[in-house]
């Protein structure tokens, strides 16, 4: 037996995508022939179908699916050895896949991966920014070497995600100069259901944390009068800026514009006790790899600079933290 090549599985997977023989030859930029000779040979080398011609169009038989996912871990893994076999050149060239929720990606990773380019220039860094549930898939599927979120990693995903702190910050109530907390400053728990809320949707790591702090202080989501709820917080900081809302962000976010006087930071009065202390909502910031793939050099000294980074004075943030 010959037995499968490479080759033969770039093509499968390619047919498999389109269920089109024309379509996968442009996308690999070879022949119509060349595609149906690649399939016809897998399928007479195992004697099995991978896909049912039904008139002009296929579609993809059982055997078709159970090489389709196997074919894809197949290739993938050829990708890593590959890219492992590249920085056996003390880390001269190579490709580093990061995934990062927006504010750690906005606010917190660009001076992480200026420090890095700055000690291997000839690194090229791969960034994907999305909410933290997103991110968090993502690394479990193999997507980014490593993950950044500062939402939690959820049950179902904790046995195939290993995670650690590596920073962290404070969220904040923030107002805009239309808002009567504006000239108050700060407010009691009790009034913090007293006003119209701008919220994140609930995939967002920064929300998550948000109604978490909530329901420590003893407020339930559904005491608030939620306005309004966005994807970014880019666009909950413009809404407060310009109406009458409230919002929690992080304070990374909205550092300019407390400076400016156009945004103040509200503090919050735990007044459940009576010793009229601050409440805080501080949360870390976590780095998240695979339990069992792969782990490239690249990868292994970035997260080391990203660890030898946090002071020990993040540890310590983290532990007045009231969430």
């Amino acid at each position: 037996m010959a037995g499968m090549t490479l080759e033969q599985l770039k093509i499968f997977l390619a047919v498999a995508q389109h269920l089109h023989f024309t379509r996968a030859a442009e996308e690999l930029y070879i022949t119509q022939p060349a595609v149906s000779a690649a399939i016809h040979n897998l399928e007479q080398e195992y004697g099995v179908k991978l896909f049912h011609r039904i008139g002009r169009h296929i579609e993809i038989a059982e055997a078709g699916k159970l090489l389709q996912v196997e074919a894809q871990k197949i290739l993938d893994q050829v990708s890593l050895t590959e890219r492992g076999l590249r920085e056996l050149n003390n880390l001269q060239r190579g490709e580093l896949k990061l995934g990062s929720s927006l504010t750690i990606g906005n606010y917190w990773l660009p001076s992480k991966i200026s420090e890095f380019k700055n000690q291997y220039p000839g690194i090229q860094i791969d960034c994907t920014l999305a909410n933290a549930e997103t991110i968090c898939v993502g690394t479990a599927m193999g997507q980014f070497d490593l993950g950044l979120v500062e939402g939690d990693v959820k049950p179902a995903l904790q046995n195939t995600l290993e995670y650690e702190i590596v920073g962290s910050d404070r969220l904040q109530i923030v107002v805009g100069q239309k808002h009567p907390w504006f000239e108050w400053g700060e407010v009691d728990l009790s009034q913090l259901t007293q006003t119209p809320w701008v919220m994140r949707v609930r995939e967002s790591g920064t929300q998550q944390r948000f109604e978490e702090a909530l329901q420590n202080w003893g407020i339930n989501l559904s005491e608030l009068n939620v306005i309004l709820v966005f994807t970014s917080g880019e666009m909950a900081k413009a809404a407060i800026e310009n109406g009458v809302g409230a919002t929690g962000i992080s304070e990374l976010m909205v550092k300019k514009e407390i400076q400016l006087g156009t945004l103040r930071a509200i503090r919050v009065i735990d007044n459940r006790e009576g010793n009229g202390a601050i409440a805080e909502i501080v949360r870390p910031f976590f780095k998240l790899k695979h339990r069992q793939r792969f782990q490239t050099a690249l990868s292994k000294v970035f997260e080391q600079m990203l660890i030898s980074s946090m002071s020990d004075g993040s540890y310590q943030h983290l532990s007045k933290s009231v969430i």
